[in-house]
Order: structure tokens, then C-alpha cells, then sequence
């Protein structure tokens, strides 16, 4: 890769690949875009567009201005937004979805990279060490276009000889991005809310088990699977990945480790129901076999490094 467009680069995930991959290929090579201005460290680090992922004429021409032969997708409507607006959700996930696939194809890009996720699990998926090849069944809007983004991303790979790829993520956890709209998202809000107040109100239950994975380990994967040899691929658009599973209880207990006084309480509301339908393990063997994905943190490392941090932004009045 030369030139590299990420598209939603102002989300949880979008923030910190951009600068990894600035970082990997270098700040000029990696162009940055979204709907709206990104954090400053991506805006003074190198190129940034405002981009509308329905705007496929826009697209186009900042393809072409930047010469791009690399584009990596992380525009979407999450899980618990998208069951508040479905019909946004699939015109951002796939009508979005279908416009940087037809502008990599007229285009001639290299490689595309757009994530898929847990969500295309439903209730009649396997819950425990969830397979790679399995039922699809989901019961969200967001799950319902992941699937279907999957299936777009290996029909262009066998109709068009593209090179599409993506990999379904867990729940990601990071210091650096505040929550956007996920199911997930309480494994997040907890520590925030563990060093502002001692104390958190989580919207699923204590034995909500679902899998999880620490922002370096996704940051990692990502750039792992854009980066692997094509050859050694037999699927392309929908990896199993894997980190760590735990319940509530279990990540409330992790902190108590590091910080004592700290409490929890449980008020579920409507997504409850929407993790209710997701795995609590998975499988992610071929992942580890074709690209050679490998994890390394587990809960109390993840824990350890994430209070660090969060302390440090708060000593500082970030947030």
C-alpha cells in the first residue's frame, strides 16, 4: 500500500488506526476522513478530508486527488443507535458499504478493509467458542447489515477478482475514545465512571458474558489481516477474532483489584435484549492459522492499563 483512505476516522476504532497506520506507512500516506472534523492529533498529523461515506462522487474524487490504492471502512451506525434508527443504519452500513466497493472496483484499488462484528450472530448461533462457519441469524439492524457486508465484501471478491477483507470484532475497549453507540459499550464507561466516581451503573446485568478485546490487541488485528498475504487466505470478508470473555461481574471484580471502594450496580434497559443474542466465546482458530492473529491482554492487564490511563486524563481535567 501507497496511499491509504480511511473513511469514519473520528470513531472509537477510526482514531486510533489512523494514527497507527501513519505511524506504519507514514503521516502523508494515510489519509484521513469523516462527516465531521477529527481529533486534533489526527488533523495536525497529515491529511484530512471531510467525507460523507453517500457522497460516492466525493469519494471518488479524493481517491483520485490522493492517488489512493488502500481504503479501510470503518464508517457505521452501531448496534444500539441502529435499533433506535434502522433506516439510517442501513444507509450508512450499506448503501456506504456498496459506494467504497463500487469506487474500489472502478478505481482499481488494491485492497479494502471493512470490519464486520459479533452482531452478525443471532440467538440460534452457537453461544459458546462460536465457529467460524455458522448460523447467521441476527435479531439488530446493525447485525443484519454486517451479515449482509460480509456477503457483499466475498461477492466482489469472487465476481470482480477484488481483494476485499474483514474481520468480526468483538467488544473494544480503549482509553482514548469515549463510548459510540454499542451494545458493548458499558465495558468502556465502566472504567471512566470507576475513576470519576467510584461507582457504575451498568445497563446489562452481572452475568452478561460477551467477548471482548483491549484497542492494541484491535489495532494489531486490523493492520494484521490488511497487511497478510493474500495467498494464505481462504476466507476473506468475515474472520472469526477473539481476545478475552468475561461477565460484568467479572470486569467489576477485576477493578476492585486496583481500586477497593469501587461499586457497581445493575439496571438493564433494551440492550440487554440485544447482548442476550450475542456469543460469549469465539472461535477464531483460522484467524490464528491463516494470518497469524495472536492476542495479549487478558482482563487484569487490560484492567491495570486502562485505569492507568484514564487516571492520567482525569488528573489532567480531559474529561
Amino acid at each position: 500500500m501507497k496511499n491509504i483512505l480511511i473513511i469514519g476516522c473520528a470513531g472509537q476504532i477510526g482514531t486510533e488506526l489512523t494514527m497507527e497506520l501513519r505511524r506504519i506507512y507514514g503521516n502523508d500516506h494515510v489519509i484521513a476522513s469523516d462527516l465531521k472534523e477529527a481529533p486534533k492529533s489526527i488533523m495536525e498529523s497529515g491529511p484530512f478530508e471531510i467525507l460523507d461515506i453517500l457522497d460516492r462522487e466525493g469519494m471518488r474524487q479524493i481517491v483520485r486527488k490522493y492517488k489512493i490504492d488502500g481504503i479501510v471502512n470503518m464508517a457505521a451506525i452501531l448496534s444500539a443507535v441502529g435499533e433506535k434508527n434502522p433506516m439510517l443504519a442501513w444507509n450508512i452500513n450499506m448503501n456506504g458499504l456498496i459506494n467504497v466497493l463500487e469506487i474500489a472496483r472502478e478505481e482499481n484499488i488494491e485492497r479494502v478493509l471493512t470490519p464486520s462484528s459479533i452482531a452478525a450472530f443471532g440467538p440460534e448461533t452457537p453461544v459458546d467458542n462460536t465457529p467460524q462457519e455458522t448460523i447467521l441469524r441476527p435479531k439488530t439492524i446493525y447485525g443484519i447489515t454486517k451479515v449482509a457486508g460480509e456477503l457483499l465484501g466475498d461477492y466482489y471478491v469472487n465476481k470482480y477478482g477484488m481483494d476485499v477483507r474483514g474481520l468480526r470484532y468483538p467488544g473494544i475497549i480503549s482509553h482514548e475514545a469515549l463510548p459510540g453507540g454499542g451494545t458493548t459499550d458499558y465495558a468502556v464507561a465502566i472504567y471512566f465512571d470507576a475513576i470519576k466516581y467510584g461507582k457504575y451503573t451498568c445497563f446489562v446485568g452481572p452475568q452478561t458474558q460477551l467477548p471482548m478485546m483491549y484497542m492494541p490487541d484491535c489495532l494489531r488485528a486490523t493492520i494484521q489481516l490488511f497487511q497478510a498475504d493474500k495467498s494464505n487466505l481462504t476466507h476473506f470478508s468475515d474472520f472469526n477474532l477473539a481476545a478475552m470473555s468475561f461477565t460484568v461481574e467479572e470486569l467489576a471484580n477485576s477493578i476492585k483489584k486496583f481500586i477497593p471502594e469501587f461499586e457497581i450496580s445493575y439496571e438493564p434497559d433494551y440492550r440487554q435484549k440485544i447482548a442476550d443474542t450475542w456469543p460469549n466465546s469465539i472461535d477464531d482458530s483460522l484467524a490464528r492459522k491463516e494470518w497469524g492473529w495472536h492476542h495479549e491482554f487478558d482482563l487484569d492487564k487490560m484492567t491495570e492499563d486502562m485505569l492507568k490511563n484514564i487516571k492520567i486524563k482525569f488528573d489532567k481535567g480531559l474529561f
